[in-house]
């Protein structure tokens, strides 16, 4: 029978275990704040933050893939970093709650992967003058706390382009596609580089456009993927984010050159990938943001800052088995020009001096004339200075230009 002192000591006992497991308990997470749809993370105190908005998801095997493994190369190699991301988020309004979303955190930096992100983010930027802002692949900076950056891959697809048309010229069907996503400076200025370089090794080669208008939609992508093959081309490059092109010419018996992640091309009809690595970019980044010294405007970086590879061709790759048979003086001048490009030796200019006639038998750029930057990154109408402009296609390439 239990006497009162027994009954308080148990009742005391009892009231001390719980404090000990309550201290010991781990705190309650607090419920995540969602946006439009899109959790929000939050930045970690006392340290320097850094949130990346995706255009896919972050697992792609492409596009969103690479930036998130730069992602990631930044929290693990710039001191005292958090980083956070957002997948799948839309182009535009979406875009544009998500940055604002993300500003109200508490970030420092704030990364967008996406040409659509550049209108939203510049607003938001407006509205948060001491968060810093960088946008991929656009053509807008406000010089204070918000600009672009991007790389030469065009020097990459010149290189794919020199084995696409090699592959065709061997096959004996002079014939290649290209997968493009919508009409703007980028996509076609990208296409323009996989015809000048194919021209390099099969004259007589030829490349039809087809325009998808998405960044990522496996379905569509093998689809269009398909149609381009159905209609006779040999070799299909993407401009998109999935390795559905390399996947359609395994079924095809054909060849397909993916795009932006090493990863995208492993299956044995993929000829070759040009691919980012977006580590050091975004870490030099971080460094500069954290210092007080980085100054937005328009990055643009080349090959021999290793941040950007052609699969097979790099380092410690084995050329994919489609490489194999090609002509070795073919083989030998990606080699070559690579290695050119990696020692800064050639550069986006170079692929694209003159002369180059357009697919009308128009000269764009006269001989010893050089391309620049404004000229690879606008339409005339953009108004900020392009003497050529990237509103043509280069000899060669079947398809319609951007109204």
């Amino acid at each position: 029978m239990l006497t009162t002192k027994r009954l308080f000591t148990i009742l005391a006992a009892l009231t001390i275990l719980s404090l000990v497991i309550t201290a010991c308990a781990p705190a309650a997470t607090a419920t995540p704040e969602v946006v439009g749809g899109f959790q929000i993370p939050a930045i970690e105190e006392g340290k320097f933050n850094v949130a990346m908005v995706l255009i896919g998801p972050h697992d792609d095997g492409g596009w969103s893939q690479a930036h998130y493994e730069g992602l990631e190369y930044v929290g693990k190699n710039v001191a005292n970093t958090h980083v956070a991301y957002i997948e799948l988020v839309p182009e535009g309004a979406d875009s544009e709650q998500v940055f604002r979303s993300l500003s109200r955190k508490g970030f420092d930096l704030i990364i967008g992967t996406s040409f659509g992100y550049m209108d939203p983010m510049e607003i938001v930027a407006g509205e948060f003058p001491d968060i810093m802002y960088v946008h991929l692949t656009g053509i807008k900076s406000n010089g204070k706390n918000f600009g672009n950056l991007f790389g030469a891959m065009e020097d990459f697809k010149y290189l794919a382009g020199m084995l696409a048309g090699s592959r065709a010229k061997k096959d004996g069907n002079p014939r290649l596609g290209y997968m493009a996503t919508f009409q703007i400076p980028e996509e076609i200025r990208l296409g323009n580089a996989i015809m000048l370089g194919a021209k390099k090794t099969c004259p007589e080669c030829t490349m039809e456009v087809r325009w998808i208008n998405t960044w990522h939609d496996p379905i569509l992508e093998k689809e269009a993927a398909a149609s381009l093959f159905d209609a006779g081309a040999q070799v299909v490059f993407t401009g998109a984010d999935t390795p559905a092109v390399a996947d359609v010419a395994q079924e095809k018996g054909k060849w397909g050159v993916t795009y932006d992640h090493p990863g995208s091309c492993k299956v044995e009809r993929c000829l070759t990938a040009p691919y980012w690595l977006w580590g050091t970019i975004y870490a030099g980044i971080a460094e500069k943001v954290i210092a007080g010294t980085y100054v937005p405007g328009y990055e643009y970086f080349d090959a021999e800052t290793g941040a950007m590879g052609l699969y097979g061709f790099m380092p410690g790759e084995t050329p994919q088995p489609g490489i194999a048979d090609l002509p070795e003086a073919d083989v030998q001048l990606v080699k070559d020009t690579l290695a050119k490009m990696l020692a800064g030796q050639f550069n986006r200019f170079d692929v694209f001096t003159g002369p180059i006639v357009d697919n009308t038998g128009k000269t764009i750029v006269p001989a010893g004339e050089k391309m620049e930057q404004a000229d690879l990154d606008q339409f005339p109408e953009f108004g900020l200075g392009c003497t050529y402009c990237m509103k043509w296609f280069a000899e060669g390439i079947v398809g319609e230009l951007p109204e």
